[in-house]
C-alpha cells in the first residue's frame, strides 16, 4: 500500500508541474497580447517548456499503464497521442515570424490543456486522499493487534 501512496504523490506532483507549465503558457501569450512582451521573448519561453511538458505528460500516462491504472491511463491517453503527433510533423514549437497569426489557436489550445491538467489534478487529489487514508487507516488496524 506504500507504493501506491508514492505513486499519487510523484502523480500530484507531476500534475502540478504540467498545470503550472501551461498557465506560465498562457500568461506568456496574454502578455504578448497585451504588447508586454515581443514574439522573440514569449516564443522562447514557451518553446523552453514545450518538451518538458510532452514528457511529463508521456511519463505519467506510462506510470498510469505500469500500475494498472487504466481509467487514469485512458483519461490521459489523448493529449499524450495528440503530444506524440505534434513532436511527430514536427509542429510544437511556436514559431516567432508567424506568433501573432495564430495567438487565438495557441491561447485555445492552452486553454483547453489547462482544463484538461486541471480534471487530472483534481483526479489524482482525490485518489492521493483516498490512498492516505486507506494507508492510514490500515496501519492503525495494525497496531491494535499488538
Amino acid at each position: 500500500m506504500a507504493w501506491d501512496l508514492f505513486l499519487w504523490i510523484l502523480s500530484f506532483f507531476v500534475s502540478l508541474a504540467l498545470v503550472a507549465s501551461v498557465f506560465y503558457q498562457v500568461i506568456c501569450l496574454t502578455d504578448l497580447e497585451a504588447d508586454y512582451l515581443n514574439p522573440f521573448e514569449t516564443s522562447t519561453r514557451i518553446n523552453r517548456l514545450i518538451l518538458p511538458e510532452f514528457i511529463l505528460q508521456g511519463s505519467l500516462c506510462v506510470l498510469f499503464l505500469i500500475t494498472w491504472h487504466w481509467v487514469f491511463f485512458l483519461v490521459a491517453l489523448p493529449v499524450t497521442c495528440y503530444h506524440a503527433m505534434l513532436y511527430k510533423e514536427r509542429r510544437h514549437l511556436i514559431d516567432v515570424t508567424e506568433v501573432f497569426r495564430g495567438i487565438s489557436f495557441e491561447k485555445k489550445l492552452r486553454f483547453t490543456k489547462l482544463g484538461f491538467y486541471i480534471f487530472l489534478f483534481i483526479m489524482v487529489v482525490f485518489r492521493l486522499t483516498l490512498s492516505a487514508v486507506y494507508s492510514f487507516t490500515e496501519d492503525d488496524d495494525l497496531l491494535h493487534l499488538f
